[in-house]
């Protein structure tokens, strides 16, 4: 069973949610939230295996929730929820270590995908969305000429470059003929060893030390030896 707290200040969304994601018969809102202060708390006392979180909140808003959560529980799986794609504490939110984000007119069933993907450690991300994200954490970020860190395998690299082209681990095993099992393992290892909460860091720090083009496709022969800076966000 999959444990989810919903924070959201409007109590008929609330009801809805639970109402959908009840139905799916393998999920269970065990907390709601009527704003990020609370949502803090559920998070602390009742662990779920993903938190939905809206954006719009009093008292504490979403974005200061979800940097409040991931600093005291950096494992936490938290999805925002918001009504505008274009909203820029979706970017903050996502580079503080949230796994996705959800548009509340959505279709219902990618709300129940989405919290699947989440419990499981995926991230919800359309490409168009991934590429926004990327495109906004290196452009707030100053750096020099992008090289591979030390430590990682030539498999963990070729990884972390489908990572960032926006692969999900089922197309990644597709494409590297392995297991989904072996994938998990690879990208857990390469977000270990930089140093990284999620697949959405993963993915900016592959753009940023050059495993992955402007055009969002993995780089043959990407430059090697140097360190690999600070986590992105």
């Amino acid at each position: 069973m999959i444990r989810v707290v919903v924070a959201d200040d409007q109590a008929l969304v609330r009801a809805g949610v639970r109402m959908l994601l009840e139905a799916a018969g393998e999920m269970e809102v065990c907390g709601e939230a009527v704003d990020g202060a609370q949502a803090v708390e559920h998070a602390e006392r009742l662990r779920p295996d993903v938190l939905l979180m809206d954006l719009r909140m009093p008292r504490v808003d979403g974005l200061e929730a979800t940097r409040r959560i991931l600093a005291a529980w950096p494992a936490a799986r938290i999805v925002i929820l918001t009504t505008f794609a274009e909203d820029e504490n979706v970017y903050a939110a996502l580079r503080a270590g949230a796994i996705g984000f959800l548009v509340k007119d959505d279709e219902p069933e990618r709300m129940v995908d989405a919290v699947r993907r989440a419990a499981a450690g995926e991230p919800l991300l359309a490409p168009s969305v991934l590429r926004r994200v990327v495109e906004r954490a290196l452009a707030a970020e100053e750096q020099a000429g992008p090289r591979v860190p030390a430590g990682l395998t030539d498999r963990e690299l070729e990884v972390l470059s489908l990572v960032g082209a926006g692969l999900s681990n089922g197309e990644i095993a597709d494409a590297l003929h392995v297991g989904v099992t072996t994938v998990k393992t690879h990208v857990s290892t390469a977000m270990d060893k930089l140093g990284l909460r999620n697949r959405i860091q993963a993915a900016v720090v592959a753009h940023r030390i050059g495993l992955v083009g402007a055009d969002f496709r993995p780089v043959r022969n990407p430059p090697r030896g140097g360190p690999a800076g600070p986590p992105p966000g």
